[in-house]
């Protein structure tokens, strides 16, 4: 095997020119894959980041809800019919819609994604809070911005003032890293701001977060909630998690445009990384030849052919995770980060090591036919 290793580095080694031109095909692709499965991955959490952050055992939403941005309003009786289930113990309002955010010095107004609740409840309330607390938000005015939108809303610190659908409102909460996939800054609210600022009747919300007591059967709480509203939906928030992220990531496109780029990207390197290890074999086949003419196998030099690619490969990779995780890096405030994970990255070698393997089938096309008789007819 040893021996398999060196001949395939002095094979490569041997053109330096051609060798920096595979492992940059491999290192090309790799990062705009890693890039575009990245975003993937943060596109992914960020569009479902306030379910997963909600405790809640079940959510009541609208008729043919497809994501948690975008819904209608129920017709205000569900909470009570919810309440009067067996192992129900809470039946939480949530009210979420879109607003127009003024700021304080004027200019352009910016839209944001107003996410109302109680206060009191442990429904779905702003996480990460670094400046003052979620109690404030029961403050006259007060709201909950992340600091990343600082800039972006118009805000220098906490306490900073502003208008929403023309409507005072005041910064007395600060978070860190709660982000929107649309760069649409979330602002939170207390149930009552948020229905004064999104003209939302009182009685009514766009989803009911219910949770149950710890010995009642969920199975059977789900389906007699089922049962008593049938004008509207009871999801867990597996299935609000799926549905949100299916609308957002498949039938907008976003998603599928995202993992276009990952595949053009395997395919252009694994394109550049062939052509290159069949120019090598080309350049090679005398010694090759030489090497069948003396009785090695034709496995040992499919061998060697594959070590080729093989060692592109980890070259390549190497090259490409550094740059890759010095991308996380420099976009971990950004608005949609690059995520890079364990996982993620394995596959990622897996798929260099296939790439640069798949690579090789055309050297080895070649160096199948190779007729020992060419060394001496020369």
């Amino acid at each position: 095997m040893t021996l398999i290793l060196t001949l395939a580095s002095r094979n490569l080694f041997h053109d330096r020119v051609r060798l920096i031109a595979t492992v940059v095909g491999v290192v090309f692709s790799i990062v705009l894959v890693t890039v575009q499965l990245g975003v993937f991955l943060s596109f992914e959490r960020m569009v479902t980041t306030m379910i997963d952050h909600a405790q809640a055992d079940f959510w009541i939403v609208p008729a043919e809800t497809k994501s948690f941005e975008g819904s209608s309003l129920l017709a205000g009786r569900e909470r009570l019919q919810a309440l009067s289930v067996d192992g129900v113990t809470q039946a939480i309002p949530v009210v979420v819609g879109y607003a127009s955010w003024r700021k304080p010095n004027g200019g352009a107004s910016t839209p944001v994604l107003v996410v109302g609740a109680p206060t009191t409840s442990a429904g779905l309330q702003p996480w990460n809070v670094v400046e003052g607390s979620v109690d404030d938000l029961s403050m006259p005015d007060g709201v909950a911005i992340d600091r990343s939108y600082f800039e972006q809303l118009g805000i220098a610190q906490i306490q900073g003032r502003a208008e929403i659908n023309n409507q005072k409102a005041r910064v007395v909460a600060v978070t860190n890293g709660i982000r929107s996939f649309t760069t649409t800054p979330h602002v939170f609210a207390s149930l009552e701001r948020a229905r004064t600022y999104l003209g939302v009747p009182p009685n009514r919300a766009n989803y009911y977060i219910v949770r149950i007591s710890p010995n009642a059967n969920a199975a059977v709480v789900r389906s007699q909630l089922a049962a008593s509203l049938p004008d509207a939906e009871v999801l867990t928030s597996e299935e609000f998690r799926h549905r949100t992220r299916v609308f957002w990531l498949f039938d907008t496109g976003a998603g599928a445009a995202l993992l276009g780029s990952a595949i053009l990207g395997i395919i252009v390197g694994t394109i550049i990384v062939a052509q290159t290890l069949y120019s090598s074999t080309k350049d090679h086949l005398k010694e090759f030849a030489t090497l069948r003419a003396i009785g090695s196998s034709r496995m040992y030099i499919l061998k060697v052919i594959l070590a080729q690619a093989l060692i592109s490969a980890v070259v390549g990779f190497s090259i490409a995770a550094s740059i890759d995780l010095a991308l996380v890096k420099m976009t971990a405030d950004a608005a949609l980060p690059i995520v890079m994970t364990p996982e993620l990255t394995v596959g990622l070698f897996g798929l260099t090591v296939m790439m640069c393997a798949i690579a090789a089938v055309s050297a080895i096309r070649v160096v199948t036919r190779i007729d020992p008789v060419l060394v001496f007819a020369q």
